[in-house]
């Protein structure tokens, strides 16, 4: 097995009104340190879409685009020994302290998993009927294989918890 691999810092503030949970980022995240970085996920050509915004490929005009509409973004697993970017691949995961961030950030009404895997580890950390709405959106990444239009239904979920 690979070496253990970590999650990034969470991107909130106390503004933020809803989060974004993946999994654990993949190699090409982890390579380049950023949130979604594999072109063929979708994950940011959907923000753009839903929020009406003209799409950049400049990260921190990306990240910029998330606080100005007061959403943030965190993994579920801290950690993990991962061959390749697979969820199915992941082993000895360690959680992330989701509950915790969720108390100190309580501007935050809804929680949305991006994909199976965040969504089922996040209910075995916070239970099933946790005080906030936690959302089952489609996953972003090429692996999931429904079409970009079906996502981005899917994805518009999330405009009923913004201003």
């Amino acid at each position: 097995m690979q070496n253990r691999i970590s999650s990034f810092a969470p991107l909130i503030d106390d503004q933020s009104e809803i989060i974004i949970l993946g999994s654990i980022p993949g190699v090409k995240s982890l390579e380049k340190q950023q949130y979604y970085a594999h072109p063929q996920n979708k994950f940011w050509k959907i923000i753009f879409e839903l929020l009406h915004e003209e799409f950049t490929e400049d990260y921190p005009e990306r990240i910029q685009t998330l606080k100005k509409y007061h959403i943030a973004l965190w993994d579920v697993i801290d950690s993990c020994e991962r061959k390749g970017s697979l969820d199915s691949e992941i082993r000895n995961e360690e959680a992330n302290q989701i509950g915790e961030l969720l108390e100190k950030h309580p501007n935050v009404k809804a929680v949305f998993c991006n994909g199976g895997k965040s969504y089922k580890n996040l209910q075995k950390l916070l239970g099933k009927n946790y005080r906030l709405p936690v959302i089952l959106l489609p996953s972003t990444s090429p692996l999931h294989t429904v079409s970009f239009e079906q996502k981005l239904e899917g994805w518009k979920k999330i405009l009923d918890f913004l201003k």
